[in-house]
């Protein structure tokens, strides 16, 4: 029997954001066995939905009791890492929620685990799986942007109101300041700098301009901006406002190299990403991105097979496909068909800028060093 054709997935966190991967599973010829949820109210509405055998609010007991492969972990940042760790320790592959951890020391600690499980880990980066990320990396893979020295990446989501309905953001995200969600931003880019990685971030910040419904003022500023240098010289800017009022734009992103650029599309009303790329484009003229690339033979040649022929559930999947393409990822790594994309190294490459910008807000913006988990020993 294949791997796959035994493979029961717990879910915990189900209730919430773990919900959403069902299809993502079933699609990739695995199950929902036991979901897990401290809302207790609503277990057996998920067990039915996720279609799974059993229910625990207790993720302990899941882990003790139910007979699994692999856990995803869909809670609050704050659990990821510990809840993980658990999984690890008794031989089951994991797939987290961003970002892998809330601190430098539990990140460690995350890094030891993996190196004593033979388990898979992965982290659940789903902005690595929309379309128009996996196009300019494989553009980038093919050379057309020659060497990549710069890019920017935004996440500008208001979520004051969405603080008070789930309190764990209000600590967590809004409640600490720096870069405390930049994995969406950061982790396509560093894709599109591959075998690099950031050494030293600085970060400030624009003011505490916001309190919440209590009268308290948010810990976070309104916007803040981490620079980054890597191993390569290249810069890096990440922007992070979560309180602001303006509309959503989660998906921003500007990329340099020395023989193309790349600027998504900021969600207005007539802006729409663009490219330019010297080896096909006549001039220095930007090009709509989107267009360029549909036109055959160059959607044939620079278009990955996941978006050039995607499944039908990818298409119905959450964040642009995302939610899809990375259970697909870590079915694969698990049967041993392929790496893991964002396994323990990859994420903290991406987790762990962030938690130094915290650090180095709090010293006036202070150029601080990343640490290299690969240096780390247990």
């Amino acid at each position: 029997m294949a791997v796959l054709e035994r493979l029961n997935v717990g879910v915990v966190g189900a209730a919430g954001r773990g919900g959403s991967f069902r299809k993502g599973f079933e699609a990739n010829g695995a199950r929902i066995h036991a979901v897990c949820d401290l809302q207790r109210d609503k277990l057996e509405e998920c067990r039915e939905r996720m279609g799974a055998a059993e229910a625990y609010s207790d993720y302990e007991e899941m882990l003790a009791k139910s007979e699994l492969d692999a856990v995803v972990i869909g809670t609050p940042m704050p659990f990821h890492a510990p809840m993980s760790i658990r999984a690890l320790e008794r031989g089951l592959h994991v797939m987290s929620e961003v970002t892998a951890a809330v601190s430098v020391e539990e990140c460690r600690a995350l890094t030891a685990a993996c190196r004593r499980s033979r388990a898979v880990y992965m982290m659940a980066e789903n902005y690595t799986y929309t379309w128009a990320n996996v196009v300019v990396r494989e553009l980038v893979r093919q050379g057309l942007f020659g060497e990549t020295y710069y890019a920017e990446g935004e996440y500008l989501h208001e979520l004051k109101e969405l603080n008070e309905i789930t309190r764990w953001r209000r600590r967590w995200q809004t409640g600490v300041n720096g870069i405390t969600y930049g994995t969406h931003s950061l982790g396509p880019i560093l894709q599109w700098m591959p075998g690099d990685r950031v050494t030293s971030v600085c970060c400030a910040g624009s003011g505490q301009r916001h309190r919440d419904p209590r009268g308290e003022a948010y810990e976070n500023e309104a916007s803040c901006v981490m620079l980054c240098k890597t191993r390569r010289g290249a810069l890096i800017k990440i922007r992070l406002d979560m309180l602001s009022d303006r509309p959503h734009a989660m998906t921003n992103y500007q990329l340099q190299g020395t023989d193309g650029c790349y600027e998504s599309g900021r969600g207005g009303p007539s802006d729409r990403p663009k490219i330019w790329l010297r080896a096909l484009n006549r001039g220095m003229k930007w090009v709509d991105f989107e267009s360029f690339l549909h036109l055959n033979p160059l959607a044939e040649k620079y278009v990955p097979e996941i978006w050039l022929h995607p499944p039908a559930e990818a298409l119905r999947a959450g964040h642009g496909g995302g939610d899809y393409f990375e259970v697909r990822d870590f079915a694969r790594a698990i049967r041993g068909e392929a790496a893991c994309p964002i396994g323990i190294h990859e994420a903290m490459d991406m987790t762990l800028p962030g938690l130094v910008s915290q650090r180095s807000i709090a010293q006036e913006g202070r150029w601080l060093p990343v640490p290299d988990s690969r240096e780390w020993s247990d």
